[in-house]
């Protein structure tokens, strides 16, 4: 428990960026189909679950900084 609480933050931005991903994919994506990431959800929900872990361990660790 006290290793998953290390990475919470992470866990957090990944959900959060899966989501975003989907709803992004879904409202706006790619019609043509010829846009490698954003035509299929396969692809764009693992992409933004990347970014998202990426922003909120890069924010976690700006915040244990200060």
């Amino acid at each position: 428990m006290k290793r998953l609480s290390n990475y919470k933050w992470g866990i957090l931005g990944a959900l959060a960026g899966a989501v975003i991903a989907f709803f992004y994919w879904k409202e706006i994506g790619c019609v043509s189909g010829t846009c490698p990431i954003k035509s299929n959800w396969q692809t764009m929900i693992p992409y933004g679950m990347l970014m998202g872990y990426l922003v909120a361990d890069l924010a976690a660790s700006f915040s244990k900084q200060t």
